[in-house]
């Protein structure tokens, strides 16, 4: 069983190598077909490889996104099942919010940590057909971190957490709805903000056509916002009302793997925070996200 893994984790790793390789060709491609499109100089890194790259490009079929994530090919077929749990010894905020965390997504299950290790649960998971495992850590009782490790081989990512205010904290809020909730992206743009969309939305099944629960993931300069609301029609007019629980989330890093090597795993994309130029770069999109209007004082 252990070699069967291992073996189909290196075709898969294999695969991806080559993808990324394609990838990056097809970019050299399309930069070079830009300029002779709109009649520039090639750029000096390309000269060398025009001749060769230009006979190609008429073989070249046009791909809105050749880029294509194989993690996610199937998913949409069947519904996500996800595990949920938390850091050793959680706190008991933690715990509540591992409690609202698993009301949010359908079909999830929380499970005590205990002393498994995360070996344990991974190989758990596969073993059980689980399509995603949540991980929550903590810094003094407050949630800090989340992880969502997409099984059987990938990605990771990495987000941290800010601002929670979780459904335990309002009085009189009454019962979660447990719908299968529409979901709302806001203002991701570039091809980072779409892989993270990707990985969100497979998070949760497809809705149905009546259902009054709607999900929003609003990104504002690379802060992710999440809101649940509940909405219905009172004499024709449309009433939404929050649910919770609220908090933010901001993304800090994408492995190639799973959590059980992720020592070994590739990074497809970290964070640099301490950089010169990034307090004036937006990745998940090149927009502010919030919009105001001009007559607005």
């Amino acid at each position: 069983m252990l070699r069967r893994q291992a073996r189909l984790r290196r075709e898969y790793m294999f695969e991806k190598a080559k993808q990324s390789r394609r990838h990056k060709i097809d970019e050299k491609k399309q930069r070079l077909a830009n300029s002779i499109k709109n009649n520039k100089t090639i750029h000096p890194t390309l000269q060398k490889e025009a001749i060769a790259l230009q006979g190609k490009l008429k073989y070249s079929l046009d791909q809105e996104n050749p880029n294509v994530d194989d993690e996610y090919r199937y998913a949409g077929s069947e519904d996500p099942k996800i595990m949920i749990t938390t850091s050793h010894e959680p706190s008991a905020r933690l715990k509540m919010f591992v409690k609202e965390l698993r009301l949010i997504f359908p079909n999830a299950q929380r499970m005590n940590r205990g002393k498994y290790e995360l070996k344990q649960f991974i190989h758990a998971c596969r073993a059980n057909d689980v399509t995603d495992f949540i991980i929550v850590h903590e810094h003094r009782g407050v949630p800090d971190s989340l992880v969502i490790c997409h099984l059987p081989y990938g990605p990771t990512t990495f987000f941290n957490i800010s601002g929670v205010v979780m459904r335990h904290d309002i009085p009189d809020i009454g019962p979660m709805s447990e719908q299968k909730p529409h979901l709302i992206f806001h203002n991701f743009k570039t091809p980072l903000g779409n892989r993270t969309m990707t990985i969100l939305k497979h998070l949760f099944p497809v809705p149905k056509e009546d259902s009054k629960r709607v999900i929003t993931f609003a990104n504002h300069d690379d802060y992710i916002a999440f809101r649940h609301h509940t909405f219905q029609y009172v004499n024709k007019e449309l009433e939404m009302k929050e649910v919770g629980p609220r908090f933010q989330l901001k993304l800090y890093q994408i492995k190639l793997g799973t959590l059980d090597e992720i020592q070994a795993a590739n990074t497809e994309w970290v964070l640099r925070p301490y950089m010169n130029t990034s307090t004036k770069r937006r990745f998940l999109s090149d927009e502010d996200g919030w919009c105001q209007d001009e007559n607005e004082t």
